[in-house]
């Protein structure tokens, strides 16, 4: 009889502690029946894709999920493959507050930063 072994496999994004310690600040803030923050690529933008994070209040069957320190990260499954190995950060300055991505799977983006293509 062989003995299988169940490999965990990495999460296909990974977030820094700051994106974190941001999802911990929405899930304490978090509209009554959300159950996590969820990310997602809808088509928009002018180069095809933008990232989209919202509030989740049930799971979707081929939803990724990660779970944090500060309460549970979704990632949309249609989406999964467009962010393999991609890093989330949240960034603040004195002028902006938002996610950051480093996507490797991206080919490119539009000047403003607000969609890429794959």
């Amino acid at each position: 009889m062989t003995d299988t072994k169940t490999r965990q496999r990495p999460a296909a994004v990974n977030l820094t502690p700051a994106a974190e310690a941001r999802v911990a600040d929405l899930m304490a803030r978090a509209p009554e029946g959300a159950i996590g923050v969820k990310l997602s690529t809808p088509r928009r933008g002018c180069s095809g894709l933008a990232y989209s994070v919202d509030y989740v209040s049930e799971e979707a069957g081929f939803d990724e999920k990660i779970e944090t320190p500060g309460g549970t990260f979704y990632i949309d499954g249609a989406s999964v493959l467009y962010l393999v190995g991609s890093t989330m950060d949240w960034v603040e300055d004195d002028f902006t507050a938002g996610f950051v991505f480093a996507n490797p799977n991206a080919k490119g983006a539009c000047g403003c930063g607000e969609s890429f293509m794959v």
